[in-house]
């Protein structure tokens, strides 16, 4: 992790500490302030839309600190079903010090209102892993190979939360298999496929969010 961080990522890492305690609470927020160093109000201007920013900052700092990780690996060198777990495998090892606070999380995404953001960010993660892998795919595969891999993504997370085993090991075993079965079988990515196909091009529809929002 790099030493030279902002004042809304020191906040937000400090605040994490404290969600394997208090949850994902408002709570937080403030005690992440004072413990980096800041006055409590320093979070409401870091984070004006309270716990729900302060949860995307988390899952785009994992992102960030696994695409950093992977830098130092030659990935051309590796099969596509290599790159993909190996990226799967360095951004659990990013969270490796936030398990706990990862668990409440995944309890918090279980609440109303709030598995849009746990979808929203699950699916910003698996893009990053896939362009990582090289993919830059923008027809209707952009969708199927997300698809499948947010489902391996979810999946490994769970397992992992529950593996006690030695280095993970487990997980790591999991998470192959899984990979197998859906990298493995060509029929079900064409009907996947083909029942998405009739969604729009992404970059286009990104591009519409994104004049509509500005």
């Amino acid at each position: 992790m790099s030493t030279d961080l902002l004042p809304s990522e020191k906040i937000m890492l400090a605040a994490v500490r404290h969600a394997m305690f208090d949850g994902w609470t408002q709570k937080i927020l403030a005690l992440g302030a004072r413990d980096a160093g800041f006055e409590d109000d320093a979070a409401t201007v870091a984070f004006p839309g309270g716990v729900n920013e302060l949860i995307e900052s988390f899952s785009r700092w994992a992102d960030d600190e696994m695409l950093a990780r992977l830098e130092a690996h030659d990935l051309a060198s590796l099969k596509v079903r290599e790159r993909v777990a190996l990226a799967v495998r360095t951004r659990l090892e990013v969270l490796a010090p936030h398990r706990e606070a990862v668990r409440r999380l995944n309890t918090h995404f279980t609440l109303p209102g709030h598995a849009v953001v746990g979808a929203k960010l699950v699916g910003e993660t698996v893009n990053a892993i896939w362009y990582a892998a090289g993919d830059t795919a923008t027809d209707f595969a952009y969708y199927t190979k997300r698809g499948l891999l947010a489902a391996v993504y979810g999946a490994t997370v769970l397992y992992w939360l529950a593996d006690e085993s030695e280095g993970r090991t487990e997980t790591w075993a999991f998470l192959d298999r899984r990979l197998g079965d859906v990298m493995g079988i060509p029929k079900v990515r064409a009907q996947v496929g083909k029942a998405l196909s009739r969604l729009p091009n992404p970059v286009r529809f990104a591009r519409l969010l994104r004049r509509r929002m500005i």
